[in-house]
């Protein structure tokens, strides 16, 4: 089964990014460097707010 792409809103900045739901690496904010999103072997672990599912194209 796929993962599911997450458009994220940092906690500390607000920037968005996209980011994927089974990331196997941290997902670093790329403008204040605040993790969002760990990796747990399955599902990452999403730390900022998801504000939109981003649909596979």
């Amino acid at each position: 089964m796929a993962g599911n792409f997450y458009s994220v809103a940092c906690p500390d900045c607000e920037n968005e990014q996209i980011v994927f739901g089974k990331a196997a690496t941290e997902v670093a904010c790329a403008v204040c460097g605040h993790r969002l999103a760990r990796p747990t072997g399955g599902e990452a672990a999403i730390e900022g707010e998801i504000t939109e599912t981003v649909e596979a194209r």
